[in-house]
Protein backbone atom coordinates (compact mmCIF):
# COMPACT_ATOMS: atom_id res chain seq x y z
CA UNK A 1 0.00 0.00 0.00
CA UNK A 2 1.20 3.50 -0.83
CA UNK A 3 2.57 5.45 2.12
CA UNK A 4 0.90 8.82 2.56
CA UNK A 5 2.23 12.03 4.05
CA UNK A 6 -0.71 12.99 6.27
CA UNK A 7 0.38 16.53 7.04
CA UNK A 8 -1.58 19.61 6.11
CA UNK A 9 -0.44 21.23 2.88
CA UNK A 10 0.46 24.70 4.08
CA UNK A 11 3.26 26.51 2.29
CA UNK A 12 6.09 24.93 4.29
CA UNK A 13 4.91 21.33 3.90
CA UNK A 14 4.00 21.82 0.25
CA UNK A 15 7.41 23.27 -0.59
CA UNK A 16 9.20 20.48 1.30
CA UNK A 17 7.21 17.85 -0.59
CA UNK A 18 7.98 19.42 -3.97
CA UNK A 19 11.67 19.80 -3.12
CA UNK A 20 11.88 16.13 -2.14
CA UNK A 21 10.31 15.10 -5.44
CA UNK A 22 12.71 17.29 -7.41
CA UNK A 23 15.72 15.76 -5.68
CA UNK A 24 14.53 12.18 -6.13
CA UNK A 25 13.21 12.47 -9.69
CA UNK A 26 15.41 14.84 -11.72
CA UNK A 27 13.36 14.26 -14.88
CA UNK A 28 10.49 16.35 -13.51
CA UNK A 29 10.45 20.04 -14.40
CA UNK A 30 9.48 22.49 -11.67
CA UNK A 31 8.74 26.15 -12.26
CA UNK A 32 7.10 29.00 -10.42
CA UNK A 33 4.26 29.94 -12.74
CA UNK A 34 3.39 33.20 -11.00
CA UNK A 35 2.86 34.84 -7.62
CA UNK A 36 -0.29 35.10 -5.56
CA UNK A 37 -1.78 38.30 -4.13
CA UNK A 38 0.60 37.92 -1.16
CA UNK A 39 3.53 37.06 -3.47
CA UNK A 40 3.54 33.37 -2.63
CA UNK A 41 4.74 30.97 -5.30
CA UNK A 42 2.22 29.31 -7.58
CA UNK A 43 4.22 26.22 -8.53
CA UNK A 44 3.78 23.84 -11.38
CA UNK A 45 5.43 20.52 -12.10
CA UNK A 46 5.71 18.96 -15.53
CA UNK A 47 6.51 15.44 -16.68
CA UNK A 48 7.25 14.99 -20.38
CA UNK A 49 8.96 17.14 -22.96
CA UNK A 50 6.18 18.28 -25.25
CA UNK A 51 3.40 20.83 -25.20
CA UNK A 52 0.89 18.07 -26.01
CA UNK A 53 -0.30 18.10 -22.44
CA UNK A 54 -3.09 17.87 -19.89
CA UNK A 55 -3.49 20.13 -16.86
CA UNK A 56 -4.48 19.19 -13.30
CA UNK A 57 -5.19 22.07 -10.87
CA UNK A 58 -5.66 21.77 -7.11
CA UNK A 59 -6.68 24.03 -4.22
CA UNK A 60 -8.61 26.72 -6.07
CA UNK A 61 -10.40 27.13 -2.74
CA UNK A 62 -8.44 27.56 0.47
CA UNK A 63 -10.51 25.09 2.46
CA UNK A 64 -10.00 22.39 -0.18
CA UNK A 65 -6.25 21.88 0.23
CA UNK A 66 -6.67 18.11 0.42
CA UNK A 67 -6.68 18.29 -3.39
CA UNK A 68 -3.07 19.53 -3.20
CA UNK A 69 -2.13 16.43 -1.21
CA UNK A 70 -3.98 14.24 -3.70
CA UNK A 71 -2.14 15.68 -6.71
CA UNK A 72 1.31 15.65 -5.13
CA UNK A 73 0.94 12.02 -4.05
CA UNK A 74 -0.31 11.14 -7.51
CA UNK A 75 2.70 12.87 -9.04
CA UNK A 76 4.99 10.91 -6.73
CA UNK A 77 3.48 7.57 -7.72
CA UNK A 78 3.64 8.41 -11.43
CA UNK A 79 7.36 9.14 -10.98
CA UNK A 80 7.84 5.80 -9.20
CA UNK A 81 6.05 3.95 -12.00
CA UNK A 82 8.28 5.59 -14.61
CA UNK A 83 11.49 4.79 -12.73
CA UNK A 84 10.49 1.15 -12.21
CA UNK A 85 9.39 0.74 -15.86
CA UNK A 86 6.03 -0.54 -14.68
CA UNK A 87 2.78 -0.46 -16.60
CA UNK A 88 -0.40 0.86 -15.08
CA UNK A 89 -3.84 -0.06 -16.50
CA UNK A 90 -1.84 -1.53 -19.40
CA UNK A 91 -0.02 1.73 -20.21
CA UNK A 92 3.75 2.23 -20.32
CA UNK A 93 3.98 5.78 -19.00
CA UNK A 94 7.70 6.09 -19.69
CA UNK A 95 7.07 5.60 -23.41
CA UNK A 96 3.88 7.65 -23.30
CA UNK A 97 5.66 10.71 -21.91
CA UNK A 98 8.08 10.73 -24.85
CA UNK A 99 5.26 12.25 -26.92
CA UNK A 100 3.04 13.80 -24.31
CA UNK A 101 3.18 15.52 -20.95
CA UNK A 102 1.25 16.44 -17.84
CA UNK A 103 1.36 19.66 -15.88
CA UNK A 104 0.25 19.56 -12.27
CA UNK A 105 -0.46 22.84 -10.52
CA UNK A 106 -0.98 21.57 -6.96
CA UNK A 107 -2.09 24.82 -5.31
CA UNK A 108 -3.65 27.66 -7.27
CA UNK A 109 -4.64 29.56 -4.13
CA UNK A 110 -1.67 29.47 -1.70
CA UNK A 111 -2.91 32.51 0.22
CA UNK A 112 -6.33 31.00 0.84
CA UNK A 113 -4.78 27.72 1.96
CA UNK A 114 -2.55 29.53 4.47
CA UNK A 115 -5.52 31.48 5.83
CA UNK A 116 -7.59 28.31 6.17
CA UNK A 117 -4.82 26.36 7.92
CA UNK A 118 -3.02 29.04 9.93
CA UNK A 119 -5.67 31.72 10.42
CA UNK A 120 -6.09 35.42 9.64
CA UNK A 121 -2.52 36.36 10.57
CA UNK A 122 -1.48 34.68 7.30
CA UNK A 123 -3.40 37.33 5.35
CA UNK A 124 -0.89 40.03 6.39
CA UNK A 125 -2.12 43.39 5.03
CA UNK A 126 -5.53 41.81 4.36
CA UNK A 127 -5.86 40.53 7.92
CA UNK A 128 -8.60 43.01 8.82
CA UNK A 129 -10.68 42.04 5.78
CA UNK A 130 -10.24 38.33 6.51
CA UNK A 131 -11.14 38.71 10.20
CA UNK A 132 -14.30 40.58 9.25
CA UNK A 133 -15.54 37.81 6.98
CA UNK A 134 -14.27 34.58 8.51
CA UNK A 135 -16.34 34.94 11.71
CA UNK A 136 -13.59 33.25 13.75
CA UNK A 137 -13.82 30.16 11.51
CA UNK A 138 -10.91 29.91 9.11
CA UNK A 139 -12.42 26.69 7.76
CA UNK A 140 -14.98 28.69 5.80
CA UNK A 141 -12.27 30.58 3.88
CA UNK A 142 -12.39 29.69 0.18
CA UNK A 143 -11.31 32.97 -1.40
CA UNK A 144 -7.85 34.38 -2.00
CA UNK A 145 -6.27 36.87 0.41
CA UNK A 146 -8.32 39.82 -0.79
CA UNK A 147 -11.64 38.03 -0.65
CA UNK A 148 -12.13 36.99 -4.28
CA UNK A 149 -13.38 33.48 -4.99
CA UNK A 150 -11.12 32.30 -7.81
CA UNK A 151 -13.75 29.84 -9.00
CA UNK A 152 -16.00 32.81 -9.83
CA UNK A 153 -13.27 34.92 -11.46
CA UNK A 154 -12.90 33.20 -14.84
CA UNK A 155 -14.50 34.77 -17.90
CA UNK A 156 -17.35 32.36 -18.59
CA UNK A 157 -20.84 33.63 -17.83
CA UNK A 158 -19.23 35.99 -15.35
CA UNK A 159 -21.94 38.65 -15.63
CA UNK A 160 -24.67 36.09 -14.91
CA UNK A 161 -22.79 34.72 -11.90
CA UNK A 162 -22.10 38.25 -10.67
CA UNK A 163 -25.80 39.08 -10.80
CA UNK A 164 -26.61 35.91 -8.83
CA UNK A 165 -24.00 36.89 -6.25
CA UNK A 166 -25.68 40.26 -5.75
CA UNK A 167 -29.11 38.63 -5.54
CA UNK A 168 -27.65 36.51 -2.73
CA UNK A 169 -26.40 39.62 -0.91
CA UNK A 170 -22.75 39.35 -1.99
CA UNK A 171 -21.51 42.75 -3.12
CA UNK A 172 -17.82 42.73 -2.28
CA UNK A 173 -14.86 40.78 -0.92
CA UNK A 174 -15.81 37.97 1.44
CA UNK A 175 -14.88 34.39 2.30
CA UNK A 176 -16.62 32.76 -0.67
CA UNK A 177 -18.58 33.33 -3.88
CA UNK A 178 -17.48 36.87 -4.66
CA UNK A 179 -16.10 36.83 -8.20
CA UNK A 180 -14.34 40.17 -8.17
CA UNK A 181 -15.05 43.42 -10.01
CA UNK A 182 -14.47 41.77 -13.39
CA UNK A 183 -13.16 38.49 -14.80
CA UNK A 184 -9.44 37.81 -14.44
CA UNK A 185 -8.77 40.51 -11.87
CA UNK A 186 -6.66 38.17 -9.73
CA UNK A 187 -3.03 37.14 -10.32
CA UNK A 188 -3.95 33.51 -9.68
CA UNK A 189 -6.55 33.31 -12.47
CA UNK A 190 -4.40 35.40 -14.79
CA UNK A 191 -1.62 32.84 -14.28
CA UNK A 192 -3.86 29.97 -15.41
CA UNK A 193 -5.03 31.98 -18.42
CA UNK A 194 -1.44 32.56 -19.55
CA UNK A 195 -0.53 28.92 -18.98
CA UNK A 196 -3.43 27.79 -21.17
CA UNK A 197 -2.31 30.21 -23.86
CA UNK A 198 1.20 28.73 -23.77
CA UNK A 199 0.23 25.04 -23.82
CA UNK A 200 -2.13 23.24 -26.15
CA UNK A 201 -3.85 21.29 -23.37
CA UNK A 202 -5.98 18.40 -24.54
CA UNK A 203 -8.15 18.90 -21.49
CA UNK A 204 -8.01 20.42 -18.00
CA UNK A 205 -9.25 19.09 -14.66
CA UNK A 206 -9.89 21.31 -11.65
CA UNK A 207 -9.99 19.41 -8.35
CA UNK A 208 -12.30 20.55 -5.56
CA UNK A 209 -13.93 18.97 -2.52
CA UNK A 210 -16.39 17.50 -1.70
CA UNK A 211 -19.21 15.40 -3.17
CA UNK A 212 -17.72 12.52 -5.21
CA UNK A 213 -18.99 14.20 -8.36
CA UNK A 214 -17.65 14.87 -11.84
CA UNK A 215 -18.84 17.97 -13.69
CA UNK A 216 -18.18 17.98 -17.42
CA UNK A 217 -20.60 20.33 -19.17
CA UNK A 218 -20.74 24.06 -19.84
CA UNK A 219 -23.11 25.37 -22.49
CA UNK A 220 -23.15 24.63 -26.20
CA UNK A 221 -19.36 24.66 -26.48
CA UNK A 222 -19.01 21.38 -24.60
CA UNK A 223 -17.38 18.78 -26.88
CA UNK A 224 -19.23 15.53 -27.45
CA UNK A 225 -16.24 13.62 -26.08
CA UNK A 226 -16.59 15.28 -22.66
CA UNK A 227 -19.51 13.16 -21.50
CA UNK A 228 -17.85 9.96 -22.70
CA UNK A 229 -14.68 10.85 -20.79
CA UNK A 230 -16.68 11.76 -17.68
CA UNK A 231 -18.49 8.41 -17.81
CA UNK A 232 -15.17 6.56 -18.00
CA UNK A 233 -13.80 8.52 -15.03
CA UNK A 234 -17.00 7.75 -13.12
CA UNK A 235 -16.86 4.03 -13.86
CA UNK A 236 -13.27 3.77 -12.63
CA UNK A 237 -13.87 5.86 -9.50
CA UNK A 238 -17.49 5.11 -8.52
CA UNK A 239 -18.09 8.87 -8.62
CA UNK A 240 -21.24 10.21 -10.26
CA UNK A 241 -21.43 12.59 -13.19
CA UNK A 242 -23.45 15.71 -12.46
CA UNK A 243 -24.45 19.10 -13.81
CA UNK A 244 -24.05 22.20 -11.60
CA UNK A 245 -26.86 24.57 -10.68
CA UNK A 246 -27.28 28.23 -9.74
CA UNK A 247 -24.09 30.10 -8.86
CA UNK A 248 -22.07 26.98 -9.60
CA UNK A 249 -22.77 27.46 -13.32
CA UNK A 250 -20.08 29.65 -14.86
CA UNK A 251 -17.13 31.58 -13.51
CA UNK A 252 -14.88 28.55 -13.05
CA UNK A 253 -11.82 27.18 -14.80
CA UNK A 254 -13.72 24.27 -16.34
CA UNK A 255 -16.37 26.61 -17.75
CA UNK A 256 -13.90 29.09 -19.17
CA UNK A 257 -11.73 26.40 -20.74
CA UNK A 258 -14.67 24.72 -22.45
CA UNK A 259 -16.03 28.00 -23.77
CA UNK A 260 -12.67 29.46 -24.80
CA UNK A 261 -11.00 26.42 -26.35
CA UNK A 262 -13.96 24.16 -27.22
CA UNK A 263 -12.13 21.30 -25.52
CA UNK A 264 -13.04 19.09 -22.54
CA UNK A 265 -12.84 20.59 -19.10
CA UNK A 266 -13.81 18.92 -15.83
CA UNK A 267 -14.36 19.67 -12.18
CA UNK A 268 -13.89 16.70 -9.87
CA UNK A 269 -15.27 17.08 -6.35
CA UNK A 270 -13.25 14.64 -4.26
CA UNK A 271 -14.37 12.86 -1.10
CA UNK A 272 -17.38 13.33 1.15
CA UNK A 273 -17.95 15.37 4.28
CA UNK A 274 -17.59 18.97 5.37
CA UNK A 275 -14.70 21.13 4.16
CA UNK A 276 -11.93 21.05 5.02
CA UNK A 277 -11.96 17.29 4.67
CA UNK A 278 -9.84 15.45 7.20
CA UNK A 279 -6.41 14.54 5.86
CA UNK A 280 -6.98 10.99 7.09
CA UNK A 281 -9.52 10.65 4.27
CA UNK A 282 -6.75 11.03 1.70
CA UNK A 283 -5.89 7.31 1.27
CA UNK A 284 -9.51 6.44 0.48
CA UNK A 285 -9.88 9.40 -1.90
CA UNK A 286 -6.64 8.45 -3.61
CA UNK A 287 -7.65 4.81 -3.99
CA UNK A 288 -11.00 5.81 -5.50
CA UNK A 289 -9.49 8.18 -8.06
CA UNK A 290 -6.09 6.74 -8.99
CA UNK A 291 -7.16 4.83 -12.13
CA UNK A 292 -9.28 7.74 -13.32
CA UNK A 293 -6.33 10.11 -12.95
CA UNK A 294 -4.07 7.79 -14.95
CA UNK A 295 -6.71 7.52 -17.65
CA UNK A 296 -7.04 11.32 -17.67
CA UNK A 297 -3.34 11.62 -18.50
CA UNK A 298 -3.52 9.44 -21.60
CA UNK A 299 -6.90 10.35 -23.12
Amino acid sequence: MKKFNLKNMDEKNRKNFIETLKNEYPFIEHKVLSKSVLKKDIDYIKIGKTKNSVLFVGATHGSEWITTSLLLHFLEEICQIIVKNKKIIGIDLKIFFENSSIIILPCLNPDGVEIQINGSKSAKKYKKLVCKHMYNKSSIWQANARGVDLNHNFDAGWQIVHKLEEESGIFGPTSTRYGGKAPFTEPETIAIKKLCEEFDFRHVISFHSQGKEIFWKYGDSTPASSKIMAKLFAILSSYKISEPEGMAVGGGLKDWYIEKYKKPGFTIEVGLGENPLLIFQLPEIYKDLFKSLVLAIVL
